[in-house]
């Protein structure tokens, strides 16, 4: 059994005029048949004006929301200010890119 057989979600978002939305199911299972959990966390609210959804492998969607957590609290201590929308794209961005050859299943 390969590694993208585990687990996998799907994450819908979508923005209109003045307001977002995004949905994802809490099923947490093996292939389509085996259901571990119907209530694992896959979105995560990270600042008022921020959300993520992680789809994926359900280790590294926990590690890879504590790390995103660890440097938003670090950043905040270092600036006294919450990450705007815009920094936190790029800081996710460049955690994914310096993993490509040891990628995040998320």
């Amino acid at each position: 059994m390969g590694i993208f057989e585990y687990n996998g979600s799907t994450i819908v978002a979508m923005a209109g005029k003045n307001c977002v939305a995004i949905a994802s199911d809490k099923r947490l299972g093996v292939n389509q048949f085996q259901t571990i959990a119907t209530n694992f966390q896959k979105q995560f609210k990270m600042t008022d004006k921020t959300y993520i959804g992680l789809a994926g492998l359900a280790t590294d969607i926990q590690t890879f929301h504590q790390l995103v957590k660890f440097k938003m609290n670090l950043y905040h201590l270092r600036e006294d200010r919450e990450m705007k929308p815009k920094v936190v794209s790029s800081m996710l961005s460049s955690m994914l890119y310096e993993r490509r050859f040891a990628p995040w299943f998320v």
